[in-house]
């Protein structure tokens, strides 16, 4: 399975402290929807078909996942106030069959990462905008194993000099 993170591009500053809902509505940047179309162009080339796009409901997530130009769905467990174990439980994670593109927010990504590469939670940084394509081949080469791998990790400045 492969687990895809794409972090929101940058948003709005957060005006209050503790204010969920407003937290939520905070739009992209014009830097931020430029980054957002330039990952989502490219993700899209790169992307299996049948890979499924689920997303957190905040604005700046929406506005993201929607440069992609696939269809994709609403997941309140991927929400900023989530935790990285409800979304790899949304996710499927391990065992689903198809992979899975997951739109977030910091630090919630980097601690889903870390989770799944070195077993325990931890301040992983993943940049506004950013890639982190973890790949886990089940019933693999033998002296490679199953333990999931890092794929790619590639932030908006990168992807428009990859093909």
């Amino acid at each position: 399975m492969d687990l895809i993170l794409w972090r929101h591009a940058e948003a709005e500053p957060h005006v209050a402290e503790g204010d969920e809902a407003g937290d939520l509505k905070r739009a992209l940047t014009p830097k931020g929807k430029r980054h957002a179309a330039r990952v989502g162009a490219w993700l899209h080339r790169q992307l299996p078909d049948d890979v499924r796009v689920l997303c957190s409901p905040a604005k700046r997530c929406v506005q993201t996942v929607e440069a992609l130009g696939r269809n994709y769905k609403l997941v309140e467990a991927l929400a900023p106030y989530s935790s990285a174990e409800a979304i790899l439980d949304a996710c499927g994670w391990p065992d689903h069959r198809q992979p899975v593109l997951v739109v977030g927010h910091q630090p919630l990504l980097g601690e889903v990462a870390s989770l799944v590469l070195a077993g325990s939670k931890m301040d992983w940084r993943i940049k506004k905008a950013g890639v982190f394509w973890i790949s886990q081949k089940m019933g693999g080469d033998k002296d490679e194993g199953n333990a999931p791998y890092v794929k790619l990790v590639v932030g908006p400045d990168f992807v428009g000099q990859l093909r």
